[in-house]
């Protein structure tokens, strides 16, 4: 049997732009409201977060938890500036950004109508140092990996393997779910089915090929 062909015991959900509205709609929602230029917002993600950022940047040390909301928020805020060259507040800036982000009931119902079809979840996610809705998560999933928790951060593949080790399950018994195309490059690396969250109709969609019998969600057709 081909890992393609293996049953799908478990799925690990990424949680930012997954569970959640993209976090493109909320940068443009953001800087927007704020008068934020854009331009400069993107600059630092590039230098920060692309895929040529060198180790150690602010946003890697924020996701590993060696930096806290305040002193990131401090670095970001000394790169942006507003559409009438001021300065950005940065107090407070990181949730002033994730407010604009909204849960995705759509996907909170896959989340669910898997656990009812037998099919184990858990989460794994990289933290900008933002608070997490625990009640929720403890519902969904079995367990969570959150990169400022255990101090390592996706793409490292370490990460990946503490997801499964603390499942108990094989690659190719698993599904990662990420909006993230290098994060889902490396779990592909490891041997695990990935997909390329787009948008919630798409996943769907995939999951109904990726699991056989499971019920279509309450929410398919607001999804598309």
């Amino acid at each position: 049997m081909s890992p393609s062909d293996a049953a799908v015991r478990a799925v690990i959900f990424d949680y930012g732009g997954v569970l959640t509205t993209s976090g493109r709609a909320a940068i443009r929602s953001w800087t927007r409201q704020e008068g934020v230029r854009p331009e400069t917002y993107s600059a630092a993600l590039k230098e920060w977060l692309s895929r040529s950022a060198p180790p150690g940047t602010p946003i890697h040390r924020l996701e590993l938890g060696e930096i806290g909301a305040a002193e990131f928020n401090a670095l970001l805020a000394a790169r942006l500036r507003t559409t009438e060259d001021g300065p950005v507040p940065p107090d407070g800036l990181l949730g002033r950004i994730f407010a604009h982000m909204r849960p995705e009931p759509v996907m909170h119902d896959l989340v669910r109508r898997l656990r009812a079809h037998g099919v184990r979840t858990a989460l794994l996610s990289n933290s900008w140092g933002n608070a997490y809705p625990r009640e929720l998560l403890d519902e969904l999933f079995e367990d969570a990996v959150i990169s400022g928790e255990v101090g390592l951060r996706k793409p490292d593949p370490r990460i990946y393997r503490l997801a499964l080790d603390r499942l108990g399950l094989d690659a190719d018994q698993v599904v990662f779910v990420d909006d993230g195309a290098p994060n889902v490059e490396a779990a592909e690396h490891l041997g695990i089915r990935c997909v390329l969250h787009t948008g919630a109709a798409d996943t769907l969609a995939r999951f109904a090929e990726l699991v056989p019998g499971l019920p279509p969600t309450r929410h398919h057709q607001e999804a598309r």
